[in-house]
């Protein structure tokens, strides 16, 4: 399973999706202009990426599952 490209792939995608959900939380946390500004275009990005990194653990256990 660890030597299998596409875990890593998987592994990259959620990696991404914590990412842009810490940025969104910290934006949230702190407020201001910034929060403002970029709140919503930074949840759609999570939504987004959250979408392509199930897509991806989907297809990888589609296709490395037994039976």
């Amino acid at each position: 399973m660890f030597n299998d490209p596409l875990f890593y792939v998987s592994a990259v995608a959620v990696l991404i999706v914590a990412a842009i959900l810490m940025v969104g939380i910290g934006g949230f946390a702190k407020g201001g202009e910034f929060n403002r500004k970029h709140a919503n275009r930074i949840m759609r990005y999570r939504i987004v990426a959250q979408l392509l990194a199930v897509v991806i653990i989907l297809l990888f256990v589609w296709l490395r599952g037994e039976g």
